[in-house]
């Protein structure tokens, strides 16, 4: 019998119902009781409403062993397309657990790489809303072969688009790998895991007992592995911070971040940051105040909080123009610079240079935390991968020295030596190769030993101390060798850093030819 138009119209609506479906009721509700949205849910979350265009909807696995021809669902485990988040273009996928657990087939992998290769030819950011229990076991080393085109294609793609992973479920085995090589990851506190061998097999191989949640929760891995960059309460707060994130970065490589008009005056004075810096050298503050009274309106989205607290890092705007901030967080082991916050840092400024986003700089360093655990772990190595990433980085570069900037961790915060454009100082700077309890002991040994036996010691300990500062503990003999462009009061350090970003803008600097460094990994 032929088929009407009509008919065929009907046969597409009832395609579209099936695929849209899912797993189908029963498991809908079962995602649902679990606390967490469908794939589709979470697409409708993130993206402008209305603008989701889905494509390969009606794919479907092609494995026949283990009596998987007669178990086929449209779409297989994953919606694919593409729409906007604040009106600018992305790519994205999003894996539907109801769907075989989500897991990966060669289909499945499929659909998730023409997306990609999309987003790449487009040069529009990739976003992947992950939710699956990992390769599709009935399909062997083809869902392997996924995963690893998958991962091939995420590491094409990196420093030309942005990459956003967000974990809504488990994330196990071969899996983790293609969020590990994105930009930022976001997880979801209870519903969220991310590990390469799960509970069960570690106990049989090692007998260690763990709960996932102590072992890949979200919790573990924004405070203590540093995987994770965001963690958010559900899913909604988790999706509306992928919106936020998006609205500080470009497109791709080539394009500039959005402009966001503000009605913060640029000649605003800093009238916090005088009150926030402590009269004593030694006593704690928190950077986070100082970031605050100089960027637009206050607002800074943190990234990685929750890992390395002795370094800031995170997003904000000066004059509606987007910047990376970082800096040296004396609240916390007083700043010092140790393998996490070196790590933390120098994935943030790579990422900053990659994509065209100033870098700015609050310096208030007393060094590099010492101990034998940093040394065994390498932090030689690893201190060396912020010094390389600021480095390497030819985006507008400016500093602002607070405080304290001792020994290497200076030459490392971006200095003037390692061609940071900018660099300013407050007042309150200490400048030099260590701090003066630890100088004098060097400098004058004699005249300490002297005052130990005629019982003046702590006497003449506190006046060469301050002998000591008075020609290091200050910006101004780095000023006069021209390390320092320009010693500043607090209150204008706004006006001057947007000014510094203007006389930038046409920054051009081309390092030396070759196919890529070796950073220290």
């Amino acid at each position: 019998m032929t088929q009407t138009n009509q008919d065929r119209l009907r046969d597409l609506a009832e395609r579209e119902r099936l695929a849209e479906a899912g797993g189908g009721a029963d498991r809908i509700a079962k995602q649902h009781q679990s606390g967490k949205l469908t794939a589709r849910e979470r697409i409708d979350l993130l993206l402008d409403p209305g603008s989701f265009v889905e494509l390969d909807k009606f794919v479907t696995h092609r494995c026949t062993d283990f009596g998987m021809q007669e178990q086929k669902i449209l779409g297989d485990g994953v919606v694919t397309g593409y729409g906007t988040i604040g009106g600018r273009k992305v790519y994205l996928y999003s894996q539907d657990f109801t769907v075989f657990g989500g897991s990966l087939s060669s289909a499945h992998a499929s659909k998730i790489c023409k997306i990609m290769d999309l987003a790449l030819r487009s040069g529009v950011p990739m976003i992947g809303l992950n939710d699956s229990g990992g390769a599709r076991i009935q399909e062997g080393v083809e869902s392997l072969g996924g995963y690893a085109e998958i991962f091939w294609r995420n590491t094409q793609a990196s420093g030309v688009i942005p990459q956003i992973s967000v974990i809504l479920g488990p994330s196990a085995g071969g899996a983790v790998y293609s969020p590990a090589i994105t930009d930022f990851i976001f997880m979801v506190e209870s519903n969220s895991y991310m590990f390469v061998t799960g509970p069960d097999v570690i106990k049989t191989v090692t007998h260690e007992e763990v709960t996932k949640e102590a072992l890949g929760g979200a919790e573990t891995h924004f405070e203590k592995s540093g995987v994770a960059q965001f963690v958010r309460p559900d899913e909604r707060s988790c999706l509306h911070t992928v919106r936020q994130l998006m609205a500080y970065l470009p497109l791709n490589n080539l394009d500039e971040a959005p402009f966001k008009n503000t009605q913060d005056p640029i000649d605003r004075p800093c009238s916090r940051i005088s009150k926030v810096m402590p009269d004593s050298p030694n006593q704690p503050y928190d950077v986070r105040e100082i970031i605050a009274d100089v960027v637009d309106d206050g607002d800074f989205l943190e990234v990685a909080g929750g890992f390395a607290a002795n370094i800031v890092v995170g997003f904000a705007r000066l004059a509606g123009k987007s910047v990376g901030i970082v800096g040296n967080q004396p609240a916390f082991l007083a700043g010092c610079l140790d393998i996490n916050a070196s790590l933390k840092g120098a994935r943030f400024v790579r990422f900053c240079d990659a994509f065209n986003i100033p870098i700015v700089s609050f310096v208030d360093v007393p060094g590099f935390l010492p101990g034998t655990s940093q040394e065994y772990g390498g932090i030689i190595k690893h201190g060396a991968k912020l010094l390389y990433a600021y480095a390497e980085a030819t985006v507008p570069k400016l500093t602002v020295i607070t405080r304290k900037a001792y020994g290497g961790a200076y030459c490392v915060m971006a200095s003037k030596h390692i061609r940071a454009d900018f660099n300013f100082a407050y007042p309150t700077a200490e400048i030099a190769v260590m701090g003066p309890e630890g100088a004098i002991n060097i400098l004058y040994r004699k005249e300490i030993g002297a005052a130990e036996k005629e019982g003046r010691l702590a006497d003449e300990r506190n006046r060469l101390a301050d002998l000591y500062r008075s020609t290091f503990a200050n910006p101004y003999k780095a000023a006069e060798l021209g390390y320092i462009d320009e010693v500043i009061a607090p209150e204008e350090t706004r006006r001057l850093l947007i000014q510094g970003l203007k006389m930038l803008e046409g920054k051009r600097e081309r390092g030396p030819s070759r196919k890529h460094g070796n950073i220290p990994l």
